[in-house]
């Protein structure tokens, strides 16, 4: 298939901040083409001047670039590992988000196993309550639980893999892509 036919996949993730974050897309992107894929990386610089722009504005064309790129892209992979905290990068959250609002397929990686209420229990001071509802002490909040791996509305929204290949293969089988080029 030409590259300009193939399934268009955004690849989503903290990675930009990122010092290698060249190197991370570039290998996301060689994946992407081994599996007749072609990844989109966020538009962050995409414009020759976007590092002259005044915050602002560099927001702007940053939040449309990318808000563009996930539009004309048929899937999302998305990196879901823990930023900052103990919760995936907040703009990340968003992509997925308004990719599943436009119907286009999102699996994940990055998620630690088990779920994030052990997850939560093994860094905060947390204990269950009368009825047995997991609690953070300090402020008396729930923390999620229900078995998930994340907050509900991600792990039931995105497939979860373990790697960046897995997540791009489940990518593919979704898209109905056959072809495999382990060469390219």
């Amino acid at each position: 298939m030409p590259p300009d036919t193939l399934p268009r996949i955004y690849l989503a993730g903290p990675d930009v901040f990122r010092p290698d974050s060249a190197q991370v897309f570039a290998r996301l992107q060689a994946i992407c083409a081994r599996l007749g894929l072609a990844g989109l990386e966020p538009a962050d610089d995409a414009a020759p001047d976007a590092a002259a722009l005044a915050d602002d504005a560099r927001a702007q064309h940053i939040y449309e670039g990318n808000v563009a790129r996930i539009q004309a892209a048929d899937g999302v992979l998305a990196n879901l590992a823990d930023f900052r905290g103990l919760e995936p990068d907040s703009g990340t959250v968003f992509e997925i988000g308004y990719a599943v609002a436009l119907g286009k397929p999102v699996v994940a990686y990055g998620v630690p196993a088990g779920s994030y209420a052990a997850r939560v229990a093994a860094v905060r001071d947390c204990a269950p309550d009368a009825q047995g509802v997991l609690r953070e002490r300090a402020d008396g909040n729930m923390v999620e639980g229900l078995g998930q791996r994340l907050n509900l509305m991600l792990a039931r929204s995105v497939g979860l893999a373990d790697s960046p290949e897995a997540a791009l293969r489940q990518l593919a089988e979704r898209l109905g892509v056959r072809t495999y080029n382990p060469a390219a």
